[in-house]
């Protein structure tokens, strides 16, 4: 049986807009009363990256989630809206992106995430996790992922924005867990949005990101709304509603590689819009290429690396030296020297973690040669 994926135009953030276009995007799923009953503790989990106004396409627009929270409040769920940040605190986010608003409006709960649970993974690279007691004591869990691209991973949707799920700074710890190994990392955030099993997941598609994503891109309007039950599912739909090749989303190609269910885009049924009718006029920006693989042997790559791979760099005097990245780089490569950064690439895993926190913009993606010529030659720096 096909995953049930949903698709629907958005045309503006305007309050009856919203509430319209969610009512379409849920009827063919059985409505919000599919997912919550009378009485249920409901997690509404948006994306809380920064403290950035919702123009910035950094967090879940905060209309989306007054709508998912009435809606849930219709059906008699009680809502709680909840993430941990990368920078600053859960009420911090929430208050400058608009979001603390909404939920003050509605009369819904603000959900600090700081307590962690140990959880035990049955497979996988990681054995345990700890993630946040608020999630897990959650009746049911509705994922409110921000389409962005991502510079690790390739994009944010479904099952990256389940990350949040892991407290503070406990997320660079699984960071240098995986080290340099992207497929390590995408393997880890699949097991934990599998441990958490939200029951529905709505992607904020209306203003995406695009290019230097998930906290630095371009906002784009791309007018859409997903969802569906699989996590897996929705960001298959995501990606041909961009027209990105899934190898490009590092959990879609792990999962595709695993044989995963919902992850095969012809085991997916998208109901509504059609994807190819929403997708922009040009081409989607993604992120730059972090890394390339040419099949060479160990040996070899390990000589290429710097050629085949990208480390981050300091963009001028663009840097501040506001400390964020050095505070939350996982391998402890970065340092303030002076009113400086410096980054030590020798230590750097390439995770760039400091590029995503990055309040000013200041972090690049320096490319190696071997990498920009296989850019070029495959077409994707000619819009760059």
């Amino acid at each position: 049986m096909k995953e049930t994926v949903t698709l629907e135009r958005l045309i503006d953030y305007k309050r009856p807009v919203v509430e319209e276009a969610l009512n379409r995007l849920l009827y063919p799923l059985g409505g919000i009363e599919a997912f919550v009953q009378p009485g249920q503790r409901v997690l509404i989990k948006p994306n809380l990256l920064a403290g950035k106004e919702p123009e910035k396409a950094v967090t879940t627009h905060p209309e989306i989630v007054w709508g998912i929270i009435r809606l849930v409040q219709n059906a008699g769920g009680r809502a709680r809206v909840g993430d941990s940040p990368g920078v600053g605190s859960c009420y911090q986010v929430a208050r400058r992106s608009g979001i603390l608003a909404v939920v003050a409006e509605t009369g819904a709960e603000l959900a600090p995430f700081k307590e962690s649970v140990i959880v035990r993974c049955n497979r996988g690279a990681f054995h345990q996790l700890e993630l946040a007691r608020d999630i897990l004591d959650a009746d049911v869990v509705i994922n409110l992922p921000k389409l962005k691209t991502h510079q690790m991973m390739g994009l944010t949707c479904a099952v990256k924005n389940m990350f949040g799920s892991v407290v503070g700074m406990r997320k660079p710890r699984l960071h240098l867990q995986a080290g340099t190994d992207k497929a390590v990392f995408a393997s880890m955030l699949l097991d934990l949005c599998d441990h958490v099993k939200p029951a529905l997941s709505i992607v904020d598609a209306g203003l995406a990101m695009e290019g230097n994503g998930p906290g630095s891109g371009d906002p784009v309007w791309v007018g859409a709304l997903l969802a569906g039950r699989e996590p897996l599912a929705v960001d298959a739909a995501a990606l041909e509603l961009l027209g990105m090749p899934p190898q490009e989303c590092w959990t879609q190609r792990v999962a595709l590689a695993k044989n995963m269910p919902g992850s095969h885009l012809q085991d997916i049924e998208i109901i509504g819009c059609a994807p190819h009718e929403l997708r922009l006029p040009r081409r989607f920006r993604p992120a730059q290429a972090t890394e390339v693989n040419f099949g060479l042997p160990h040996f070899l790559k390990n000589r290429l690396k710097r050629s085949l791979s990208a480390l981050p760099v300091v963009k001028g005097k663009a840097c501040e030296a506001c400390g964020l990245c050095v505070k939350h780089c996982p391998p402890e490569a970065m340092r303030i020297r002076g009113q400086e950064l410096a980054i030590d690439h020798r230590r750097c895993i390439a995770c760039f973690c400091c590029q995503e926190l990055c309040p000013k913009g200041a972090i690049l993606t320096r490319q190696g040669l071997l990498l920009r010529l296989s850019e070029f030659i495959s077409g994707r720096g000619d819009s760059e």
